[in-house]
């Protein structure tokens, strides 16, 4: 499926992500995905923009429609890594 290849792409989804909590400037984004270099979120945006999933407005970058349908999609599975977090520190912590 193309989405799956697109947020498989290194910091896609995390971009998303990012961008589900308001606008976003290109340094502030920069900011928030740690360790991004600039052409590698120069390049994703790009690839977002085409794909119809972001857009661009006087406050920075922006989901668009499809891009905040998307968002609230993804939201129940950052609710779903944070438990899986938990059982996996949990699993760890525990003796053999």
């Amino acid at each position: 499926m193309a989405l799956f290849d697109l947020l498989g792409r290194t910091w896609a989804m995390g971009i998303v992500w990012q961008l589900a909590d308001g606008p976003q400037t290109f340094r502030g984004l920069q900011g928030r995905c740690d360790q991004v270099s600039a052409s590698l979120l120069n390049r994703r945006l790009k690839e977002l923009r085409d794909t119809g999933l972001v857009g661009r407005s006087e406050g920075g970058y922006v989901l668009t429609e499809l891009g905040e349908e998307l968002a609230a999609l993804l939201k129940p599975m950052g609710s779903w890594s944070q438990r899986w977090a938990e059982a996996l520190r949990e699993s760890e912590d525990s003796p053999a």
